[in-house]
């Protein structure tokens, strides 16, 4: 893991060369430093909240790419005795998150994901100062300028063989 002083500046050199199929993690403290060449993990010594707000506002300034977002499913069953601050961290991630895709998965389908994705793509994670299980956001990036509607379309013109010119 690399103490990057300033890794609101790593991640505004890595968002030009990001697109979709890029993840962006931002992960609690606990979260490992992993191995696989294409990884690339940093700290922000900052609050998880603090750090989600900044990624997601970098992203909303970002035209070419949007976020689908991956939270697990095992935060909804963390109850605040075993985790205390869990209840109003759900609260504010709610509603922090919305508008946005957000997709709950386990924890272990979710690293899957962002396993496979790791072999062909550059991945970035962001370790927050967090201290409460399952919190940490994956944030998978979407081609900012083109939708799965607009990409059907495109595949049943190519299957139909019919082309716009």
């Amino acid at each position: 893991m690399n103490a990057i002083p300033d890794w609101e500046q790593l991640l505004e050199e890595r968002l030009p060369l990001f697109g979709h199929r890029n993840w962006i993690v931002i992960a609690d403290a606990a979260y490992p430093s992993q191995s696989r060449p294409g990884i690339e993990t940093v700290a922000s010594g900052l609050s998880q909240q603090v750090t989600i707000e900044r990624v997601l506002a970098r992203l909303r300034d970002c035209r070419h790419v949007r976020p689908n977002v991956h939270v697990d499913r095992e935060l909804e069953f963390v109850e605040e005795r075993d985790a205390p601050g869990i209840e109003g961290y759900c609260q504010w991630l709610k509603s922090e998150l919305k508008g946005l895709d957000v997709n709950s998965a386990a924890h272990e389908e979710i690293i899957a994901k962002l396993d496979r994705a790791a072999q062909m793509f550059s991945i970035l994670i962001v370790k927050s100062t967090m201290t409460i299980p399952y919190t940490s956001v994956f944030i998978e990036l979407d081609c900012g300028y083109w939708d799965g509607e607009r990409e059907a379309r495109l595949r049943s013109a190519i299957e139909d063989g019919k082309g716009s010119s």
